[in-house]
């Protein structure tokens, strides 16, 4: 700055008054404060959207799923008539040398109640109520879902002494029937238009006026697995058991392995090349689409290691492949903002560094460490693309009692329902599916909260 400048300066600063300098401080005051006042309402406005979308999306789902949660249900008084079930007697293990020849006459025995005409126990049951049931069967049939046929085979092989009896029995209702006494179609269709014919429309609302059919808590929604031929009974145990087998895979390897990369690179690992292109690689793997792992785990896991496809196992793995980076990232940024005090301290009394990790540095990341973990396990919970690529949206009807079995995921269930035809009755059971998935999501979200909260370490 020149002489002449600052003489300038000089004598512009000596012209003002004590009141125009105050006049030009409080307007600039006055236009921070403005600028501040702007910036503080933005804020509060993104927050209050944000609260308004997330309460429009939660209000959607639940005001959908909630009502799916319960089912038409038809109370029927069954009779297993002998004459209806021509079937030898259930065989008796003290009939038999050994438990193998009893097991062989038993699967037989049980393979012969495949061939009693169960649709006649139904219009015996029916007829009570609906004594022109036998003058249209189809019509009267289309009351109760087909699945039902085999819960009443398993009743009488589970326990033969119901031969004979008359049994009161609680038993799901066609989804035409649920989907037409839920008003969830429009009545005022023409009959070409409409699933169920006039007569069994006819019949649902007489008995549902009478209290035969009731609207109760679908237990088959979580004890039963996927179903095509009966969709009233397809339930969620199945995927949910395929949830439950990968998010254990995850734990197992995901956690403890991505725990002790991060504590390597962070604590212990040499600083230079190749320590540098693998932080680079993991940083980058967390930004990979989820369905390139889909379509690693299909060539490696399936292809090259031949385990089996549609298998928790696999999935469990290519999920575990997914959070490993999300862990260590994670797990890298807690013990970078433990003070680098602690190790010192630790240190300067005689501890080795692996002590002072050990004994001091890891007990206060714990919190942090736990946090990560679950939420890394929550984002794989809601993964649904690398699961497709591995064979898990195959259709199951059987409940996975291992890792190995073949099974799907409740992510992967919702995408397969959203698509189904019958869409007036699986658009709410898709949102139930969503609502249990949410509830297992915010179930380990809070648990990751209150483990930091119980752990967390101030100083």
């Amino acid at each position: 700055m020149t002489d002449s400048t600052q003489m300038a300066q000089t004598g512009i600063l000596d012209k003002l008054t004590p009141s125009t300098v105050a006049g030009l401080v409080g307007k600039s005051l006055t236009k921070r404060n403005r600028g501040e006042t702007v910036f503080q309402a933005v804020g509060i406005g993104a927050i209050s959207l944000a609260v308004v979308l997330v309460l429009i999306l939660f209000g959607s789902v639940f005001s959908k799923g909630l009502p799916a949660f319960w089912q038409m249900h038809i109370n029927l008084d069954v009779t297993f008539s002998e004459d209806r079930i021509k079937v030898a007697a259930a065989p008796v293990r003290e009939d038999f040398a050994n438990d193998a020849e009893y097991q062989d006459a038993r699967n037989k025995w049980v393979n012969s109640l495949n061939f009693v005409n169960y649709n006649a126990l139904l219009l015996d049951a029916l007829s009570k109520h609906i004594p022109e049931a036998n003058d249209d069967r189809r019509a009267a049939l289309a009351l109760v879902t087909s699945g039902e046929r085999f819960a009443l085979r398993d009743l009488i092989a589970n326990d033969p002494s119901v031969i004979g009896q008359t049994l009161p029995l609680t038993l799901l209702a066609d989804a035409n029937v649920d989907v037409w006494l839920k008003g969830n179609i429009d009545r005022s269709l023409p009959d070409e238009q409409q699933q169920l014919s006039a007569q069994t429309r006819e019949w649902a609302d007489r008995l549902y006026a009478e209290g035969i059919i009731e609207n109760n808590f679908s237990t088959a929604l979580f004890m039963n697995s996927d179903s095509r031929s009966s969709l009233a009974s397809a339930g969620l145990a199945g995927a949910f058991m395929g949830s439950l087998f990968m998010m254990l895979i995850v734990i197992v390897l995901a956690v403890p392995i991505g725990v002790c990369a991060a504590i390597y690179l962070e604590e212990f690992a040499p600083t230079n090349r190749l320590t540098s292109l693998i932080e680079v690689n993991i940083n980058n793997l967390a930004a990979v689409p989820s369905i390139v792992f889909g379509l690693l785990g299909a060539s490696v896991f399936i292809l090259a290691f031949g385990l089996p496809m549609s298998a928790p196992v696999v999935g469990g793995l290519v999920l575990t492949l997914m959070t490993l980076p999300t862990v260590i990232i994670a797990t890298r940024s807690t013990l970078k903002a433990i003070p680098p005090s602690i190790r010192e301290g630790a240190m300067a009394l005689g501890a080795s560094k692996v002590q002072a990790i050990t004994g001091h540095v890891l007990p206060l990341a714990v919190p942090g460490i736990l946090t990560a973990s679950i939420l890394g396990v929550a984002q794989a919970l809601g993964e649904t693309a690398p699961l497709l690529l591995i064979g898990m949206n195959a259709f199951v009807t059987s409940v996975p009692t291992s890792p190995l079995d073949q099974a799907t995921a409740l992510p992967v269930q919702i995408y397969l329902w959203q698509g189904n035809e019958l869409r007036n009755f699986f658009e709410g059971r898709t949102s139930a599916a969503i609502v249990v998935l949410l509830a297992m999501l915010i179930t380990l979200n809070s648990i990751a909260i209150w483990l930091r909260k119980k752990f967390e370490t101030r100083w």
